[in-house]
C-alpha cells in the first residue's frame, strides 16, 4: 500500500502514525485473514496476507486503508486521501514464492538502509522472528 503523494512525504516516519497502520493490519488477523508478514515503511506498507474464503483481498485492503486513513487524518487534523487508490499485489503460487515475498517484505527496511537487521525495524513482523 503506497501513500498518496498528495498526503505528504513519508508521514509514516511518525511512530504514532506507523502504529495506526500496523494495528489496522493486525486487527482482524486470524479472523478474516492470515497475515504471514508485514512491514510499515515511511511511505508505504507491505503485507503477505491470505484472506479467508468469506473475505476478499480487495475487501481486506479497503478495510486497512479506510480505517488507517481515517485515524491518521484524525490524529494530524487533516482531510483527504492518505493511500493511493491502487495497490500492487502478487499471487503466491508455491512455497518458494511465499518465502521470497516474506523475506522481501521483512528485509525492506534493511534494503532501504534504515536498519542492519530486519528484526530491528519496529513496525514489522520480522521483530517477532529470530535475528538472521
Amino acid at each position: 500500500m503506497d501513500l498518496d503523494p498528495s498526503s505528504g512525504a513519508c508521514i509514516l516516519r511518525d511512530p504514532e502514525l506507523a502504529t495506526i497502520v500496523e494495528n489496522s493490519l493486525l486487527h482482524f488477523q486470524s479472523e478474516r485473514y492470515a497475515l504471514s508478514a508485514w512491514c510499515v515503511m515511511p511511505n508505504h506498507a507491505h503485507a503477505v496476507v491470505t484472506p479467508f474464503v468469506e473475505h476478499s483481498l480487495s475487501e481486506t485492503l479497503q478495510s486497512w486503508k479506510s480505517y488507517s486513513a481515517h485515524e491518521i487524518n484524525r490524529r494530524v487534523s487533516r482531510r483527504g486521501r492518505v493511500w493511493q487508490k491502487e495497490s500492487f499485489d502478487h499471487i503466491v503460487r508455491n512455497e518458494e514464492s511465499f518465502e521470497k515475498f516474506v523475506a522481501y517484505t521483512e528485509r525492506n527496511p534493511v534494503v532501504a538502509g534504515f536498519v542492519a537487521d530486519p528484526t530491528d525495524w519496529p513496525f514489522s513482523s520480522a521483530r517477532h522472528r529470530e535475528p538472521l
